[in-house]
């Protein structure tokens, strides 16, 4: 049986679909964009606060859901600008210490409001 996760730490979805899913011992965390929930405001002027705020939320919906960053075994990065991955990167390791998650990182045209950055992934506990 799979448990919709839902918290106010982290943005309402913006369509239809679950902020993350989680099944058994794996959540499923759908691609976050860097809106601040408390907020409801677009952090999207600067690349580094995006991504931080993006990962932000991706904390907020591991832990509700009882699990860990360190729980996290695959995340998939989506860039408006490759010329932003040196930037992300910087952001995206703070919340990994030791041995971080598989990923793909990819540039795309556009992106959900229009946002520079949006992350998704999955975690096992």
């Amino acid at each position: 049986m799979k448990k919709v996760i839902t918290i106010p730490n982290a943005p309402q979805p913006i369509g239809p679909y679950s902020q993350a899913v989680l099944k058994n011992d794996t959540l499923y965390v759908s691609g976050q964009i860097p809106i601040d929930p408390k907020t409801g405001v677009l952090q999207n002027h600067n690349i580094k606060v995006a991504t931080q705020q993006v990962m932000e939320n991706i904390k907020a919906l591991v832990e509700t859901a009882g699990l860990e960053m360190s729980d996290i075994i695959k995340c998939s990065i989506f860039l408006k600008s490759m010329n932003d991955f040196t930037e992300v990167n910087e952001v995206y390791a703070q919340y990994f210490n030791a041995a971080p998650p598989a990923r793909e990182t990819v540039e795309v045209k556009k992106l959900p409001m229009d946002v520079s950055v949006e992350i998704s992934c999955i975690a096992i506990k």
